[in-house]
Order: C-alpha cells, then sequence, then structure tokens
C-alpha cells in the first residue's frame, strides 16, 4: 500500500490569526496520527499573511511536542535562506527532543518575493547557486563527527536526521538522484514537470549511505467532502487565494464562492486548471480514483496530501475521507 502524509501551510483563515491556525495545525496532526498518516510537514514561506508556518522548525517543533508517533518535519526548509550549520543545529535539537520522528526537506527557492528574499539573506549573491554545496555541508553537519572536526552542529552530529530534497522542475530530480536522496515534488501546485522529474531522478538515482533505492513522493490537493457539490465548493478557497497570489495580492485564505469560477476570466480558469490538475476533488469514491490514478501514472512511494480548506471542521473531514479512501 501506497504511504500517505500531509503537507501542511498552517493557513491563516480570514477573520483568523497565526495562533489559531497553528493550534489547528496541531490539532489536524493529532487526527493525523489516528487516521494512519505516516509523517507531517510543514512548509517555509515568508512575507504571506495566509500562511503561519514561516518559523518552520518552530512550528515543526510545536507539533512534535503535541502528537507522540507521526514523524513531523519541513517540506521544506528554504536552505539558500539559512547557514546550513544553523538548520544541522535547529533539527538536531528536535531529534534530540523526538528520537526518530523528524524529517528534513529542503529546497532551493526562496519561499517568497525576491524583496522579502533580499531582506531575509541580506545578500543574495550566489545563495541559489550554492544549493548543491549547502546540501552537502548540512548533511556532513548531521552525518558522524569527525576526528579533528572543528566545527561540530550541537545538537546535530551524529543524529542522521533524514534529508529529502523538494523540487518543482528538473533541478531538484537530478540532485537528489546524485546524492541518493529521497525526492518530494510540489505537483500540488506545479504538476507540470511531474513526470519528467521522477523519471530523471530515478534515471540519475545513485545508491548511497541515506538510501538505497529511489523514494518518490508525489504532492497532491485533497477537496473531499460527503458530496461532490460540496467537494468543488470548498476548493473555491484554494482557487481564490492562487489568482490573489499571482496578481500580487496575497491574503490570507479566503472562505468558499458559490460560482466562483463563473466570474473569472477563460485564461484564468485555464491556469488554476494547470496549477491544481494534480488534485482529488469529490467524496470517497471519487477521492479514491483519482488518488489511485495518480499512483499509477508515476509509481510514487508516498502521496503527500494537502488541503487548503477554510473551515477547520470542513478540512479534517477531507483528511479523513482521504485516509478512508487510502486504507481501502
Amino acid at each position: 500500500m501506497t504511504a500517505y502524509s500531509i503537507l501542511d501551510l498552517a493557513p491563516i483563515a480570514e477573520g483568523s490569526d497565526a495562533g489559531e491556525a497553528l493550534h489547528r495545525s496541531l490539532d489536524l496532526a493529532r487526527h493525523a496520527e489516528r487516521w494512519g498518516y505516516t509523517r507531517f510537514w510543514l512548509a517555509e514561506h515568508h512575507n504571506m499573511p495566509g500562511v503561519a508556518s514561516a518559523a518552520t522548525a518552530v512550528a515543526v517543533a510545536h507539533v512534535a511536542g503535541g502528537t507522540s508517533t507521526i514523524r513531523v518535519g519541513s517540506g521544506g526548509i528554504m536552505l539558500p535562506n539559512h547557514a546550513p550549520l544553523v538548520i544541522a543545529e535547529q533539527f538536531g535539537t528536535l531529534a534530540a527532543l523526538h528520537p526518530g520522528r523528524i524529517d528534513l526537506g529542503v529546497g532551493r527557492a526562496p519561499g517568497t518575493d525576491q524583496i522579502t528574499a533580499q531582506a531575509l539573506r541580506r545578500n543574495l549573491a550566489g545563495s541559489v547557486d550554492a544549493f548543491p554545496n549547502d546540501v552537502a555541508e548540512l548533511l556532513a553537519y548531521l552525518g558522524p563527527v569527525e576526528p579533528g572536526q572543528r566545527v561540530q552542529a550541537v545538537p546535530g552530529g551524529g543524529s542522521g536526521v533524514p534529508v529529502w530534497i523538494l523540487g518543482s522542475s528538473l533541478y531538484g530530480a537530478q540532485l537528489a538522484g546524485a546524492f541518493g536522496l529521497p525526492f518530494a515534488f510540489a505537483s500540488h501546485f506545479a504538476p507540470a514537470m511531474l513526470d519528467e522529474a521522477i523519471e530523471l531522478y530515478r534515471h540519475r538515482f545513485e545508491p548511497s549511505e541515506y538510501l538505497e533505492r529511489p523514494y518518490v513522493v508525489v504532492g497532491a490537493n485533497v477537496f473531499a467532502a460527503d458530496s461532490e457539490a460540496e467537494a468543488r465548493r470548498l476548493m473555491t478557497s484554494v482557487q481564490q487565494a492562487f489568482l490573489n497570489l499571482r496578481r500580487g495580492q496575497p491574503a490570507p485564505l479566503p472562505p468558499p464562492r458559490n460560482g466562483f469560477e463563473a466570474e473569472i476570466s477563460p485564461a484564468e480558469r485555464a491556469g488554476l486548471a494547470q496549477a491544481l490538475a494534480c488534485s482529488a476533488i469529490g467524496t470517497r469514491a471519487r477521492v479514491r480514483e483519482a488518488l489511485a490514478a495518480i499512483v499509477a501514472r508515476t509509481g510514487a512511494d508516498e502521496l503527500m496530501l494537502t488541503a487548503n480548506i477554510f473551515d477547520h471542521a470542513a478540512r479534517l473531514r477531507a483528511f479523513e475521507i482521504a485516509a478512508e479512501a487510502l486504507a481501502s
């Protein structure tokens, strides 16, 4: 059976705040633990009014501390925003507190706009191009401490925190293959290169001390409800959020809006259909069928599901339905 997990953006719903969003993330993780989800990842984004997980390691600590068995981690840390030593120390600390439960997914995108990236890093020169070296440095800090090693991650050294490469293009696929690391593709918002990236990753994969064979995680949206109409209505929150972001007007997650697709242009509808092509929408039977089709198409070892749904109870129900669909 294909493993199934959750990617959470700790969505800040319109009329709510970051504190409530993070408490809802923990509540979701506790439910996910009971429903059989393998891991619960949080994503780094900055300067986005609808996302509460900017301080990702802190959010991971919050969720890990409130759960007991589910793996918790980052999906991901945008490594060019940070010194590898700092991330090794942060996730080494998490692993010391929660042994055997922490994952570290890393990506090379800024997770924000260029102005905010400048504020985060102070100096953008070479930061993205240095990503392979940063990954190698991070792996070294998390690996066994060598005799005479002058700079150590404490905690972190010798922790062996699993590192994953995240990507939405061919770059991450090649890098994950070269390092022999597991690869997670962000098809929940950028599905265009999914098939090509997976093929390239498997072709370029070199067995390593971390992984003997390729391991592919595929991202997918889930908009599940007890009726088809309700599932499609719930989806309009994400559709609105996507358009707001593309218009340069990021905002808290808006409530569902009946008739939303009829209000937008054909070009906008086409753009949304492309971005959200990797989605399972509808009742349990429809969701089972859609997710099974994604697995059959990609050979995914694991599905990473996300559901940015305005109402918390409806969001819980969507993930419950997805778990029922995947476990049956």
